[in-house]
Order: C-alpha cells, then structure tokens, then sequence
C-alpha cells in the first residue's frame, strides 16, 4: 500500500473525501516527523512506536574500489511494533 492507497481507505473507511483525508495523513505523518526530529518517542498502543537512535562513527568500505571510509555519526529513526500488530501480522 502507498500514500495514495492510504488516502483512499481513510476516505472510504470515514466517509470524507479524499481531500480531506490526503489532509488527515499528511497531519499525521507531520506530527510523527516534527516529534522524531525534537527528540521524542511517539507511541501509539496497539500499533507501535517510533524513535530516534544513536548510530556510531564506524569503518566502512567502499565495494566498488575497495578503499576503507568513515561513515559519520548520525541519528536513525526506528520503528517497533507492537505485540497487537506483530499478533495481526503473523494471523493465519
């Protein structure tokens, strides 16, 4: 599923139109990106949660020449799901 899908289910699930509900996702996703990048965990119970991580500086390798880089420190955002979802997921 992508955007587009995403927006036409919450349009027909809610009985808005699709403007509308293009606003709603794009709300939600907005919140989610201005909340990760202040540093803070969002978690929606029965769903999952997202978080930023630490990565490291670490030694990497160039796999075309072979040469040895160093890849920068740099946070990560981490998505976790929860036992309700991980439950749905693995339903047969």
């Amino acid at each position: 599923m992508n955007k587009s899908q995403l927006v036409q289910r919450v349009a027909e699930q809610t009985g808005i139109t699709k403007r509308q509900a293009g606003q709603v996702v794009n709300a939600v996703f907005d919140s989610i990106r201005s909340s990760l990048q202040s540093g803070n965990r969002v978690s929606l119970v029965g769903f999952g949660s997202f978080e930023v991580r630490q990565r490291k500086a670490r030694q990497g390798r160039n796999p075309r020449t072979g040469q040895r880089l160093r890849i920068n420190a740099r946070r990560v955002p981490v998505f976790r799901a929860g036992r309700p979802l991980r439950d749905a997921v693995n339903k047969r």
